[in-house]
Order: structure tokens, then sequence, then C-alpha cells
């Protein structure tokens, strides 16, 4: 691992490289070619779920979070906001390898590995922006495959229709 901007330039690579075509472990995991055999009860669509929300969590929660932080308050303490990432960087890697997705964690690695890296807030929020924007791409290839048809079999009652009925008896 090099400097922090050859970090960037990595994770930058591997986002532009799925910018424009889904990477080949989402059309895996699409088709149920999970390499951990992850799934309950031999099923793939649970592999699919697992993996859907933890590409949500991490881009829309825990990375804009530490990014929001780095820019937003740059007098606060870049020992804690690394170590916290770090840690979290770290599971989510893991999860990411878990749920079929073993090219996102090695990227998600590099994260962690840059941070540990980095000497200033401005640093942490580029490196952080970086495997965001990743992050971001990859989910959005995820939602595509996901199977959201499946869920037209469990409508729930509308809400407001539920208060109005109630408010009526």
């Amino acid at each position: 691992m090099g400097t922090i901007d050859d970090v960037i330039a990595e994770i930058d690579a591997a986002r532009e490289a799925i910018w424009e075509k889904p990477p080949q472990e989402v059309l895996d995991l699409s088709v149920g070619k999970v390499p951990l055999g992850t799934g309950a009860k031999n099923n793939y669509l649970s592999t699919m779920i697992f993996a859907e929300n933890e590409l949500r969590t991490l881009t829309d929660e825990i990375l804009w979070f530490a990014w929001a932080t780095a820019t937003r308050h740059p007098e606060l303490d870049l020992k804690t906001l690394v170590a916290y990432m770090d840690e979290m960087g770290q599971y989510k890697a893991n999860m990411n390898i878990y749920v079929g997705l073993p090219e996102a964690g090695e990227v998600m690695k590099l994260y962690v590995g840059g941070i540990r890296k980095a000497a200033t807030m401005q640093e942490f929020a580029d490196l952080t922006q970086s495997i965001m924007t990743y992050m971001n791409r990859l989910h959005g290839w995820v939602d595509i495959a996901f199977p959201w048809g499946l869920v037209d079999g469990f409508k729930r009652v509308n809400p407001i229709q539920r208060i109005a009925d109630a408010a009526n008896a």
C-alpha cells in the first residue's frame, strides 16, 4: 500500500471498473453463486437480502456519517474517528465477503489500511468519500439485481386506511 493518494486512486479505479457494468460478483450473486455458500435453508435470496442490507447501512449510514463528521467537524479527534472506522470497516469488509461480495470486501480493507495512514481529517474525508462512492455504486448494482417482484406477494394493509377504519368503528 502506497500513499493516501495511491489508495484513493486504487479505490477510484475499482469504482470506475464497475461504473457502467455490474461486477461479476453481483452477477454471480444474482444467480446463486455464493463463494462461501452463505444462505438460510440453502437459498440465496436470504444472502441477497443480507447483501442489500449490509451495503445500505454501510453507504447510507456508516460511511456517510464518517464523511460528514470529518468534513463538518475537522476540529474533532482524528485518532478516535479512525479507530471507530477501522473496527467498523473491518467488520463490514468481512460481511461483504460473507454475503458473496469478496472483491468489495477487499476494496473495503484497502480503505481501512488507508485510513490508518491518514494524518489529517482531510485525508480521512477524501478516503471516505472515495470508498463511499464505490460502495454506493456497488449497492446500486445489487439493488438492480435484487428480485424486488417477490415482495408483491406480501402487501400490507394501507396504514392510512387502517387508521380511518379504526376511527369509523
